[in-house]
């Protein structure tokens, strides 16, 4: 753990929120629910709001003219699907108004060591969000694959041209270690960033990864914990009710 030191911050609530993709990705969420999560996302101003495939369209148009992102997940949460039903998910989701796309890379076979079905499955999906102008994470559910696995896969971004390399689905084992995140800095190339995700549940927890050069933070706790950034700043909570109804990020 990264000493933190809040009698000085050296952020802002903007530098927070503009971190977060806010999780609303647990099977039992109602519409009502997504309706909240996208009033959160709103009344903080966070990067994105992270929902499954048919939520969507509802939350593009709940969010439109917010400038807050749609973000959906592609294969979720195994990776499993084909590389085709990769592209129709992706597709789908991106005319329905998604513009971030965070695909779960095939587990069995990164553990198989088929590189080559791997890197086309990506490419499977970054190739179609960057001709429509959207952006790509990767999701590695690092909880099951050995180091090698995760470097290899680092390199597999660069190649595809995905936009982040990503910890985990938050529904698998593990999470966002402090081990990974810095392996996950270190080998992914030039222009992949690193999405933690899996268990940041806390303020101090997001300046910690934070702090170790992660860009995005997938969470479904974001209201306690930018109401918390709020209490230190000394300034007024932007949202009132007590818990989020994400998911297990």
């Amino acid at each position: 753990m990264l000493p933190i030191d809040s009698s000085q911050p050296d952020w802002t609530l903007p530098d927070l929120a503009g971190l977060i993709d806010h999780a609303l990705l647990t099977p039992t969420l109602t519409a009502a629910d997504y309706d909240r999560g996208c009033d959160l996302a709103a009344a903080y101003q966070i990067a994105s709001v992270c929902v499954s495939p048919h939520a969507v369209a509802r939350v593009a148009n709940r969010l439109a003219g917010t400038g807050v992102r749609v973000g959906t997940v592609i294969g979720f949460p195994h990776g499993l699907n084909t590389p085709a039903v990769k592209r129709v998910e992706a597709e789908t989701a991106l005319r329905d108004g998604a513009v971030e796309l965070d695909m779960v890379a095939n587990v069995s076979r990164v553990r198989s060591g088929d590189w080559a079905a791997v890197s086309a499955d990506i490419a499977a999906v970054t190739k179609i969000a960057r001709d429509l102008g959207a952006k790509t994470k990767v999701i590695f559910e690092t909880g099951y694959l050995t180091n090698p696995q995760k470097i290899r896969l680092c390199e597999l971004c660069g190649v595809a041209g995905a936009d982040w390399a990503k910890t985990s689905t938050g529904f698998g084992p593990g999470g966002a270690t402090d081990h990974d995140l810095n392996l996950l800095r270190q080998h992914a190339p030039p222009g992949v960033e690193v999405k933690a995700s899996g268990g940041i549940k806390t303020l101090d927890r997001l300046l910690e990864v934070r702090a170790l050069g992660v860009t995005r933070v997938g969470m479904s706790g974001t209201a306690a914990v930018l109401g918390e950034a709020c209490d230190r700043l000394g300034l007024p909570r932007r949202w009132s009710e007590p818990t989020d109804a994400g998911g297990s990020y």
